[in-house]
Parts: C-alpha cells; structure tokens; sequence
C-alpha cells in the first residue's frame, strides 16, 4: 500500500495506490462502549493530551501466526512516547486469536470481529486502542493496489498483516518490521487528528487531492508513498517520520 489514506469521516486506509473506502456503519459494537465508537479523529485531543485521560492502553490482537514483529512495536512505542502526553504512561498488551475465516475483509467484518475480540474500552483516566492484526486481505485488493492497514473509528485499527508479509517478500522490498511500523505510525496519526480530521491545521499542510494527508515531501502523512517507488524510496531510510508541520498541529492539540 502506499502507507496513504483520503480523508472520509470516519475511516481512513493505506494503499499502494491512492485509493480510499468510507463506511458509516457504527451499530456493530454495543452502544454501551459508545465512546470506542466515534468518527474518525473525535478523540484525537484525549489520546495526546492528560486532560481526560492520564494514560493509554493499546490493545493489540493478532491472529495465530500473524504477530507483529517485535522491532516493529518497539519503534510504534518509540513513537507513541514522543507524540503522546501521557504522565500516567503508555501500555500495549499483546494476545493472539484464532483465525475469524472471515477473509477477504471489509470493515464491516472487522468491525464485527472488534465486537468478539476487543477487551479493553475507556475506564477512568485510560484511554484505549484496539489495533487487529488479520491473517487476510481487503475484499477491494486488486493486482494494482492493495490495503496494508485501515483506522476506522475513534480508537479502532486493522492492519492486513497478510498484505505486509506478502510485500516484504519481494526482491528488495524494505523489511517486514519496517513496513509494519510505518503502517502502525501511519494509522495511528490518523487517530491522532492528522491531517486535518480532528487536529486542527496550525499551517496550510492538507494535501488538497487527498485529503487528511500532508503534502510535505517525504511525510510520514504523504499519500504519495507508492510500494513501486516511492514507498521503496521512502522505506529505504528507515520508517518515515512526521514533518515539522505536523508535529506543529499535534502540538497545538496537546500533545508532544
């Protein structure tokens, strides 16, 4: 995928190509974790800031045999920290799950397997993320673009780890830990407000064809990160980080 995503009230997904799905559908998880199920960027302020919530816990669910790395969730960590104002820290516990044989995947089945897999909601001053790592592929896949990863509510990812396998098996394609953290960082600004979903604009950054993403050369938030060139380009460096602007409007939002 290109690690990009268009701006849709409430779901954004990384494509090799530029490509993008929207899905308003939010009655799948019971209405008594309403506030797990809320547009795209709602929660942006109180995952960066302590003024609701001290703390975060991400909650990640694999699949058997389909795990992060754990050099990827280092650097997802390593992110978080810099980015996040939390006193009270940041917490990811891990867990696998059996296969849904749900694939190929739309949000629709995602979220119906968040109702049966997620544990973990808002309680007190923590806040938390429920990140799915599935063992399939996005039903919208072709042989031109593919979906590594979507975030899809307030505090709700899936990353297509089987997608991410496949990619890092080609000849020089960046390695596995790479490509999954740049997805993880990727998605998670998204919940984090950026680009302008949430976290208001401090400078004019949005990329006006692809909306809710940067249009800084070399972004973290850059739609334009193609697994052909440009993902290669980028990746080739290492996971890409977020430009001055950007850290600028999660600043201005409360956070680091």
């Amino acid at each position: 995928m290109q690690i990009t995503k268009f701006l849709s009230i409430l779901l954004f997904t990384s494509l090799i190509l530029v490509g993008c799905s929207d899905d308003d559908d939010n009655n799948l998880i019971p209405a008594i974790e309403s506030p797990n199920v809320q547009p795209l960027g709602t929660s942006a302020n109180d995952l960066l800031s302590d003024t609701n919530f001290r703390g975060v816990t991400i909650e990640i669910v694999s699949v058997q045999g389909f795990e992060p790395t754990t050099a990827a969730i280092n650097t997802f960590r390593s992110f978080l920290e810099e980015r996040l104002f939390k006193p009270d820290g940041i917490t990811i516990n891990q867990r696998t799950v059996s296969s849904s044989g749900l694939s190929p995947f739309n949000i629709e089945k995602i979220k119906q397997i968040e109702t049966t897999t997620r544990t973990a909601f808002n309680e007190g001053d923590e806040i938390t993320v429920y990140i799915y790592f599935a063992d399939g592929t996005n039903d919208a896949d072709d042989g031109s673009r593919v979906t590594l990863g979507t975030a899809y509510l307030n505090t709700s990812i899936v990353i297509y780890e089987s997608t991410l396998r496949n990619l890092s098996a080609n000849p020089n394609a960046p390695m596995l830990s790479t490509i999954e953290a740049a997805t993880l960082n990727h998605e998670f600004s998204h919940l984090m407000g950026l680009v302008n979903i949430g976290t208001p604009l401090q400078s004019q950054h949005e990329n006006t064809v692809s909306r809710g993403h940067c249009n800084v050369q070399n972004c973290l938030m850059e739609s334009a990160i193609e697994f052909g060139n440009g993902m290669m380009d980028m990746l080739g460096n290492g996971v890409p980080e977020l430009d001055p602007l950007c850290i600028a409007d999660l600043q201005a939002n409360g956070g680091r």
